[in-house]
């Protein structure tokens, strides 16, 4: 076992989270940097990418598109969007299945922090 696959076992071992999204933010002035940002992801890795949404969709407050990933892939994916964003804001949340705990309390941000909108949980 290598140091790289020992820390993604230790990672993935200490969570019951086993699934992530990453919606990277964007609107009518960053649409290019975004698109970009897609291509890039989709170029280097193997990773579920949706749809480039230019609406806002579910609780999200300005345009995204969304990526799947999991707990092995979180510390090489989530580093690599810390210097690869291009000051896109990123939200990041586990799915554990309880919709509104996954977009309130297991979450991350990479950039200025958005008022979700909480209410269609309700």
């Amino acid at each position: 076992m290598n140091a790289f696959t020992e820390k993604n076992w230790i990672l993935v071992s200490m969570t019951s989270f086993s699934e992530f999204h990453a919606h990277i933010y964007f609107g009518s002035g960053t649409k290019d940097t975004a698109k970009d940002l897609m291509n890039n992801i989709t170029d280097n890795f193997s990773l579920e990418v949706g749809t480039f949404h230019e609406k806002s969709v579910g609780p999200h407050p300005c345009w995204s598109f969304q990526v799947k990933f999991n707990t092995t892939m979180f510390g090489v994916f989530v580093p690599w969007l810390m210097e690869n964003r291009n000051r896109l804001t990123v939200f990041i949340h586990a799915c554990t299945g309880d919709n509104l705990l996954d977009h309130t309390e297991n979450v991350c941000w990479l950039g200025q922090v958005q008022e979700l909108n909480l209410e269609i949980f309700n």
